[in-house]
């Protein structure tokens, strides 16, 4: 798991697959209506990972994408990002 400055309301799933996505910089919703109510308050799209925990290309994009701060500050300002575990 990545123990960086950041955590996010993944910390609080049982999933150990969301879990080890707790302290990416993207702030992260799981799945359920608190993330869909929080799209629409604020207006803005869903952006949605799916990512399987056996996928190698899944981690790699994490890795690559999710913990880079630049990128999960546009996902940040522009959408609000749910993470549904597969």
């Amino acid at each position: 798991m990545n123990q960086s400055a950041f955590t996010n309301r993944l910390l609080n799933e049982t999933s150990p697959y969301l879990k080890q996505h707790a302290h990416n910089p993207v702030d992260w919703y799981p799945w359920g209506e608190e993330a869909l109510t929080r799209s629409r308050q604020l207006g803005r799209p869903i952006f949605l990972s799916i990512g399987y925990s056996a996928c190698h290309w899944c981690h790699v994009m994490e890795h690559e994408s999710f913990e880079d701060p630049s990128v999960a500050a546009i996902l940040n300002e522009h959408f609000v990002s749910i993470w549904a575990a597969t």
